[in-house]
Formats: structure tokens, sequence, C-alpha cells
């Protein structure tokens, strides 16, 4: 699982950096611990925002809070900071010899969108990087080279404004729960 912070868009359309929050880097680990989901990967190409990611894991997995809170450590110790997509795919083929299936997440329909029913067959036997993006979701340069991007949560109506950290818990839920068909 990727948590992608450029390319992204603001509300106007232009792509942007975004900065990495202490809220989503710890939701976000524990909802992929809570689903075993693998690792999670934060990329960033500022420096200044991969020294503030390090801080936060250091201080949980290795500071004062793996002692206060060790099951918070379990699911830190699952973060990764890269620079870019393109590190985080070569971390995953060093680690597990092939090239992972991208598949993006989008707040809005798009081109290559499959449903999660057919996500949860590709997780059964191949290795998949499923790909989120901060601020107001993935510029689509990132959804043009995923493989596919899984379709957008939709409410009772037309809001659709979720953070990023209940976008991922609601998906890996619809995902990784074993009781779904």
């Amino acid at each position: 699982m990727a948590l992608v912070h450029y390319p992204v868009i603001n509300k106007r359309g232009e792509v942007i950096v975004s900065a990495i929050t202490n809220l989503d880097l710890h939701d976000i680990a524990r909802a992929v611990r809570t689903y075993n989901a693998g690792r999670f990967y934060v990329t960033t190409p500022l420096e200044d925002q991969t020294r503030l990611a390090q801080r936060i894991i250091t201080y949980w997995t290795e500071g004062g809070g793996a002692a206060y809170n060790p099951r918070r450590a379990e699911a830190l110790g699952r973060v990764t900071v890269k620079t870019d997509l393109e590190e985080v795919r070569e971390d995953i083929r060093r680690s597990g010899g092939k090239p992972p299936l991208t598949i993006a997440t989008s707040g809005r329909p798009y081109e290559k969108t499959v449903g999660f029913p057919f996500v949860r067959r590709l997780l059964t036997d191949q290795s998949v990087l499923l790909v989120f993006g901060t601020a107001w979701g993935l510029d689509t340069t990132v959804l043009d080279q995923a493989d596919y991007v899984l379709e957008p949560l939709r409410g009772r109506d037309d809001y659709n404004h979720l953070s990023v950290r209940s976008a991922v818990s609601i998906m890996l839920d619809r995902l990784m729960r074993n009781d779904i068909d």
C-alpha cells in the first residue's frame, strides 16, 4: 500500500506536493496492520517531509512511544518512506522478485476502473500495490500509469470528500475481509 504526496492535485486541479500528517501515518499504519496488508509506503520528494515522517516513525518504533504503546510500534514498524512510486515498486521487486500490479484509487470514475470483487480476486495470486493520493487525489499521471483504478467509494448522496484515512480503512475492509463473497 502506498500513500502518495506527489503528484497530487489541489481543489483547483493544480499539481502539488502535499504535507505528511501525523494522523495519516498513525491511522493508516494501524489499518494496514489490522488487515495484514503488507508494507505501508509513504512517498514524498521533499527532504523536510521525509525527515518529519522518519522522526514520527522512529519515536513510535524505537523511542518513548515504543515503550508506551507497543501495538502502535508494531503498526508503524510497517511504514517505509520513499521518494516516489518508482522507488516503492523497486523496493517491492527487491523483496518479492516480481513487479507488483499497481491499482490506483480515485474519488472520481476513471477509464480503467474496476470493482472490489475483481481486485479481491487479484489479491489471491499476485503482488498488488494499492495507491492512495492525498490532498484532492492522485494526479492523472499516476492514474494513467496504474494497471487499474479501483472504483470510488460512494455514500448515500453526491457528497464524496472522505479523508484518505477513512477511505483506506473502508477499502481495506472491503478488499481484505474473509467473509465477503
